[in-house]
């Protein structure tokens, strides 16, 4: 089982700026490589402050100039905010500065606060993805392509340059009848349960290896979690009221009402306790810790996208990195 690290990215405090905000996600993707993580994950989202990398793409070509090794995955590059004429263009020219190490995921998007402001209706978002990635392959793999569909159409043409190494796509999708489409199809499939209970979990990758089945594919499923390795239960409890805190902003975005303030995010009460939340993802000490992370290995999740950032200060996600890599994936990885 592989292990990406997730650069969240929070600007819980606006007075933290882009430059530090950006600086701290460097420099995590950097003791990453060190670290011996598999690679890192690199997210999409406007007008808020959370998750905040306007340009995904931007951000990985600057990771592969400061790694040799890592692979650097999108999770996801929002499809339907694009025109994939441009856009394929771009991921083209970043998979020629990454030197191959992309993994290209995209999605449809997810909080209606910013795809209703950017112009796509958030009700419109799943038909204009659909479409919007049968263009970008067509783009990616055939060296002329003319279209005409709902929402794209345009004459014969061809993007330059044209791609030299593989860019895998991995398609981000929650539901379980979505990931297994997608898996029957042949997309590596990128989930999350979020905070939700183990057994929707076990729904997604059982859905994922159904679509495998039926399509005869090697595809992978990378599953998103909050995974944060404490050293005590007072840790331990400190680290699931800021995790519980920091959900109460995701929730506000991510179906909820989108109460923004200026770019931030108000967090608003949450009908999932600290505790169950706590019980859910992954906040424990190291024999707990291998345990739990084994049962994914055991369920066939090929990697773990390790969410661990949840507005503490840098040197403590710093320090958690090391721990992890050290105490727990070796034993993962015999």
């Amino acid at each position: 089982m592989d292990f990406v690290h997730f650069l969240s990215s929070h600007m819980l405090d606006p007075k933290l700026g882009g430059k530090r905000l950006y600086r701290d996600v460097v420099e995590q993707a950097i003791r990453a490589e060190a670290l011996g993580y598999d690679g890192v994950a690199v997210p999409e989202h406007h007008l808020v402050n959370i998750l905040l990398i306007p340009s995904p793409l931007q951000m990985a070509v600057k990771i592969a100039a400061h790694t040799t090794r890592l692979r650097i995955m999108t999770s996801v590059c929002q499809l339907p905010l694009r025109d994939m004429r441009i856009f394929a263009g771009e991921v083209i020219q970043a998979q020629a500065l990454c030197d191959g190490r992309l993994m290209l995921g995209v999605g449809k998007g997810a909080f209606a606060y910013e795809t209703d402001r950017l112009g796509v209706p958030f009700a419109e978002t799943k038909p204009r993805f659909e479409e919007a990635l049968q263009v970008l392959e067509a783009l990616l793999t055939r060296e002329e392509v003319a279209w005409s569909g709902t929402h794209y159409n345009f004459p014969a043409l061809t993007v330059m340059p044209r791609p030299e190494d593989p860019i895998p796509l991995m398609l981000g999708v929650m539901l379980p009848a979505g990931i297994e489409a997608a898996a029957a199809k042949g997309y590596h499939v990128q989930t999350t349960p979020l905070g939700a209970a183990h057994g929707q979990l076990e729904a997604q990758v059982a859905a994922f290896h159904r679509g495998r089945a039926a399509g005869g594919h090697k595809n992978r499923l990378s599953l998103q979690r909050g995974v944060y390795l404490v050293g005590s239960e007072a840790e331990r409890r400190r680290m699931v009221d800021r995790a519980h805190l920091y959900y109460g902003s995701f929730d506000n975005v991510f179906g909820g009402p989108g109460i923004v303030d200026k770019g931030v995010i108000r967090p608003l009460p949450r009908a999932q306790t600290a505790e169950e939340l706590g019980e859910n993802i992954l906040i424990c000490q190291r024999d707990e810790m291998i345990d739990r992370l084994g049962a994914y290995g055991d369920l066939g999740i090929d990697e773990v996208i390790v969410t661990s950032v949840f507005g503490q200060p840098q040197e403590e996600t710093l320090a958690m990195m090391e721990r992890l890599a050290t105490e727990v994936f070796p034993a993962l990885r015999r």
